[in-house]
């Protein structure tokens, strides 16, 4: 079962509601996000909780609570937000407790001032009105297994303070708890602010083209796969699909974070909220809209920051004991001063009565979620899909890097660098093109992908490729074909020599250019016997995996490219990268040199292909390429949406940068508390300053979180 919950404005209301669901019976694997707000449990068959029980134990802790329908739990843009998200601070609950204590605290002091005799039960009554809701709430939450909730310290200070003839501090007191509790609340909506407006990418309508062509606006959850949709220019894409019709260009920085819209056309895939900036498209959906890609990247987000880093699980246990020590100081303090000195009981009643409101650890408790949720919304905002809080916190202790080759620091895809003649007619610009175009006519009905890559070349060069006839491949070898009355074959250097030897400068060319870790395809005549010319083919690196590498060197951070290629080809691009290397690795090599690794020190490992899932899951952290395969991204940590290189770098940048806030949370959090922890024993500070002490505390520790939004990724060349 799965509800939304409503008012949480600190981490620890998690504790809150979880430790009181988790004694209900037959309720269990209870998990609460505080960054999304929902609930996930399991009730047992038969059980004697049913959700109307779980709905009031909520409610009698003082949050609100609506239960997730099933197309909310999909995940369904339009809906996966209640409607409180568009309620003004004055509208919300603890806008209202606001408002309500200040009129109360505003009407007793208006009393003193008129009527000074019976100022002090007029801020005795205001306090009486204004604690009981927060008193009623603390009382609850014992009984549910929270006896030492900010609720109850708050109230029993108020009370205290009244007995000991301190109303108009008490008044302060209850009034500016209000104001904290409405300040956190309105931080902690700020911080959820990522994950509410990736859901607003996609848009609410789409205009359905039914099987007459007739266009229609149908809401976009109802969209199904294989139906067309039609996106004019301006439009938001409605769903992930694949354009039918129609080409123009479009942004996806809403969902890549890539700045420069791409062109598309026929049988390119389109992602849901991305922008259509030029033509009409039709477009064939391909998910629904609980599964596109916004609705995946929205999914994986909440379960990262449902996820705790070893540092939040860390503080939540010290926070458990932190409180009760405070209470057993504030105790003492109370006790010993009258008791061993003969000091007045209502002086040190006063500062133990100050001392419980700094017991509070809801700052401690929320220094590690939020700046976690900040860093995970802002690198899934620039296309680093972070699968888990101690996936951020590991990976910035990352200091080795191991890179697959193929797809991840080249493109993926063999690409012509030169066509090189041995005739004398193919030496000028003509003759290139002519033997350019015997490569590509044929290399026309091949699949492999040298042929292709050729193919693709002369098209682009636009250069003519002619019928082709009697084409056949000999496996592994070589192919073969007719072309214009000539009976052609192109294969490797080794093929080719077995049919006529090379001449010395021939030779010297080849190895050149295998020296360079390029792929070599001579064509031959059969006819006559001779080698007409040859293409070098090579997998390119990509334009940023220099910068990427260089970005890495600077961090302190050991680059490792591992490869299945030949050692000629891994050499020649690990020296243009300034790279260690490794190849002619199968798959369980790069195992033992990932093990190797591990042994001395944290390794990530960057791939993109099936073959690298078994490596993406034994490294410490596995990075998956965006564009590379479902069983990659699914297997690995952290996916990168742009597939930039580059993004290894930014990374470790980000976690550094949220381990780091997180220290300053922390440090400013139990700082906070202990100065004042002091000022209050020593009488410098009273009851008003705890109370803004603590807001302030985690007000602050939420504000500094924050700071990571503006976190900026170095961009690639």
């Amino acid at each position: 079962m799965q509800y939304q919950i409503e008012g949480m404005d600190c981490a620890s209301c998690v504790g809150k509601i979880e430790r009181a669901l988790i004694r209900m019976p037959d309720v269990s694997e209870v998990q609460l996000n505080f960054a999304t707000q929902k609930l996930t449990l399991t009730l047992a068959p038969d059980a004697a909780t049913d959700s109307k029980d779980i709905e009031k134990t909520i409610k009698r802790l003082g949050f609100g609570v609506s239960v997730l329908t099933d197309q909310q739990t999909k995940g369904s843009a339009d809906v996966s937000q209640p409607a409180i998200e568009d309620e003004r601070w004055w509208q919300t609950i603890k806008g209202k407790q606001v408002i309500g204590t200040g009129l109360l605290f505003i009407a007793a002091y208006a009393v003193s001032l008129i009527f000074p005799e019976y100022g002090k039960w007029a801020f005795i009554t205001a306090v009486a009105i204004g604690v009981l809701p927060f008193a009623r709430q603390a009382f609850a939450l014992a009984l549910a297994g929270s006896p030492f909730s900010i609720e109850m310290l708050m109230s029993v200070a108020a009370i205290g303070a009244l007995i000991i003839g301190e109303a108009e501090e008490a008044a302060a007191v209850v009034f500016l708890f209000s104001v904290g509790e409405l300040l956190e609340s309105v931080a902690a909506d700020r911080a959820r602010a990522g994950i509410r407006a990736l859901s607003s990418l996609v848009p609410k309508t789409a205009i359905l083209l039914d099987a007459q062509g007739e266009p229609r606006q149908v809401a976009a959850a109802s969209l199904q796969v294989n139906d067309q949709v039609l996106v004019r220019p301006g439009d938001r894409v409605s769903a992930d699909g694949v354009i039918v019709q129609g080409c123009s260009s479009l942004d996806e920085s809403p969902v890549t974070g890539e700045s420069v819209p791409v062109a598309k056309t026929i049988d390119d895939d389109v992602f849901a909220g991305s922008i259509n900036v030029e033509g009409v498209l039709q477009v064939r959906v391909k998910k629904t809209a609980a599964n596109n890609t916004i609705a995946r990247i929205i999914e994986l987000v909440e379960q990262a920051q449902a996820s705790k880093a070893p540092t939040a699980r860390f503080i939540e246990t010290f926070s458990r004991y932190y409180t009760p020590i405070v209470m057993v100081i504030a105790a003492l303090v109370i006790t010993l001063p009258p008791l061993l000195m003969g000091a007045e009981w209502a002086t040190w009643l006063y500062r133990g009565l100050a001392l419980l409101l700094i017991a509070c650890p809801c700052a401690l408790v929320l220094s590690t979620p939020a700046a976690i949720a900040s860093g995970l919304a802002v690198g899934a905002h620039h296309g680093m899909l972070i699968k888990g809080g101690h996936i951020m916190e590991l990976v910035g202790q990352v200091s080795t890097v191991a890179f697959d080759k193929t797809g991840t620091l080249t493109e993926g895809k063999p690409r012509v660098t030169d066509v090189i003649g041995f005739k004398t007619g193919h030496g000028d610009a003509e003759g290139h093109d002519k033997l350019l175009s015997l490569f590509a006519s044929v290399d026309a009905t091949s699949s492999h992908p040298l042929a292709i890559a050729i193919v693709d070349h002369a098209k682009s060069a636009n250069v003519v490729i002619l019928e082709s006839s009697n084409a056949f491949a000999t496996v592994g070898k070589a192919v073969h074909a007719t072309v214009a009355g000539r009976v052609l074959t192109i294969g490797s250097p080794i093929y080719v020599a077995k049919k006529a030897p090379w001449s010395s400068e021939q030779k010297i060319q080849i190895e050149t250019l295998q020296n360079e870790g390029k792929t070599v395809s001579v064509l031959f005549d059969e006819q006559e016997n001779e080698a007409l010319g040859l293409v070098a083919l090579r997998d390119e690196l990509r334009e940023e995996s220099q910068q990427a590498i260089a970005q890495l060197n600077k961090m302190n951070v050991r680059s490792v490219m591992l490869t299945g290629d030949n050692s000629r080809t891994a050499q020649a691009l690990a020296s243009q990268l300034d790279i260690e290397w490794q190849a002619e690795l199968l798959p369980e090599d790069k195992l033992c040199l990932l093990r190797e690794m591990q042994a001395y020190s944290k390794t990530a490992m960057i791939g993109d292909g099936i073959n690298d899932a078994p490596a993406l899951a034994t490294a410490d952290v596995g990075i998956a390429m965006g564009s590379g395969t479902d069983v990659a991204i699914e297997t690995a940590d952290i996916a990168l949406l742009k597939s930039r290189v580059t993004d290894v770098a930014n990374l470790i940048a980000l976690s550094r940068a949220t381990m780091s806030n997180i220290h300053q949370n922390v440090i400013f959090a139990l700082g906070l508390k202990g100065l004042f922890l002091i000022t209050t024993v020593f009488g410098i500070t009273g009851l008003w300053i705890a109370v803004l002490a603590d807001t302030g505390a985690t007000v602050l520790v939420t504000l500094n979180a924050l700071r990571l939004l503006r976190f900026k990724p170095v961009s690639s060349i």
